[in-house]
């Protein structure tokens, strides 16, 4: 991909990394949406709901865009691989504790937000580990496909029952992607802990014969 030649903006404040801000600037608006949504809860249409629906839209399609910018303009840099890595998975994250607090996700449901929770965390203990060893953990395909399919579960039931107008079953639906989004989230950390645990292993090994 390639943009046309302009006086982008470029250091804290270049796109990519205003895309990011944006995803952090939205945390808070997603808490008071979903209390909104919680007081109004009628059989009727909620604004709250749809509108945080579109700013959660909005959010995974700034967190696809940002690389596909950063590195068209050449602006790939420390901070915005951070800033990338880091507020996908705040929004991931606040979007399931809101979905639990206000009772979108109940019973085994909650389980599955467990796991996706205690993965990411799971994951950024294993990356921050590694970096004190000066060793990079990529994000893999596996883990990209499962943010996706993450967030796109996930719109689907922060609109919930409201979204049948447009979807028949929505929650229905956004349930069943959760559990396929699960099922990534356990399998691409138990590939990031598999390949962590080699290099581990190398590390060790190597100490050992010093």
């Amino acid at each position: 991909m390639k943009l046309p030649k302009l006086n982008y903006p470029k250091g804290l404040f270049s796109i990519p990394n205003l895309l990011c801000f944006y995803r952090a600037a939205y945390l808070p608006v997603m808490i008071a949406l979903s209390y909104a949504d919680s007081a109004w809860r009628t059989d009727g249409i909620s604004w709250p709901a749809w509108t945080n629906l579109f700013l959660f839209a909005l959010a995974g399609l700034s967190d696809f865009l940002d690389g596909i910018i950063a590195r068209a303009l050449g602006q790939t840099t420390l901070l915005g691989k951070f800033l990338d890595s880091s507020t996908d998975k705040l929004v991931v994250g606040v979007a399931l504790m809101c979905l639990v607090a206000f009772h979108q996700l109940e019973g085994i449901w909650l389980v599955f937000a467990i796991v996706i929770y205690m993965r990411e965390i799971l994951i950024a203990g294993v990356r921050e580990f590694m970096g004190l060893y000066n060793v990079v953990v990529h994000i893999s395909k596996m883990g990209k496909w499962k943010l996706t399919v993450q967030m796109f579960s996930i719109g689907f039931l922060i609109v919930g029952d409201y979204g049948d107008a447009l979807v028949p079953h929505t929650m229905a639906v956004g349930k069943f992607f959760f559990l396929i989004a699960t099922l990534l989230t356990v399998w691409s950390g138990w590939e990031y802990m598999r390949e962590a645990w080699k290099t581990i292993q190398k590390m060790d090994a190597a100490e050992a014969k010093i």
